[in-house]
């Protein structure tokens, strides 16, 4: 089976790709844009707000190892999927939760990963996550200094501070699914 890929969004691309790359079965995350009106946007007009793109990240991923559901799971435990347009302190759409969807699956499983969610009341508010139906939108690397940011800038306070915590609570609630134990 050919690698599969999932174009997610929810929040600082920074935080997901270092949750990402420590999962098996993830051979590529790609931090980008996807979402808005603008061609080969730049990190300083998406921050604007105005170009409508959100700030995500292409996953390359072997459904054999991770399934499309669980790399959800994942996505959905580890950013706050009820806030719209927000993540901590990061305010605008371009930090909005959201599934670009490259196939009519991918639609069904968001859909029925959120229900289930909500479902077990894991969240006291609903999930606000946008699952974009395909066509999934172009999507647009990011400047290389964005790329693999965690792991060559792991000393930066705001990766000690916000992404730490993240890759300690992907270690307990995915123990298994994690490549790399010594997070």
């Amino acid at each position: 089976m050919a690698q599969a890929v999932a174009v997610v969004g929810g929040g600082c691309f920074w935080c997901l790709e270092a949750v990402f790359q420590r999962l098996k079965g993830v051979s590529a995350v790609t931090s980008g844009y996807a979402g808005g009106g603008v061609d080969s946007p730049t990190y300083q007009q998406v921050c604007s707000g105005d170009t409508g793109h959100a700030e995500v990240l292409r996953v390359a991923f072997d459904p054999r190892i991770l399934s499309f559901e669980k790399l959800l799971e994942v996505f959905f435990l580890l950013h706050d999927p009820t806030t719209l347009n927000r993540q901590g302190a990061d305010v605008g759409t371009q930090y909005r939760s959201v599934v670009f969807c490259q196939d009519d699956d991918q639609v069904r499983v968001s859909q029925e990963v959120i229900q289930s969610l909500g479902a077990a009341g894991v969240y006291p508010s609903p999930i606000v996550t946008q699952v974009v139906p395909p066509p999934a939108p172009v999507f647009w690397p990011a400047e290389a200094y964005h790329q693999d940011y965690y792991n060559t800038h792991g000393f930066h306070p705001y990766c000690q501070v916000v992404i730490d915590p993240k890759l300690r609570k992907l270690l307990k609630l995915f123990p298994k699914e994690v490549a790399d134990q010594s997070i």
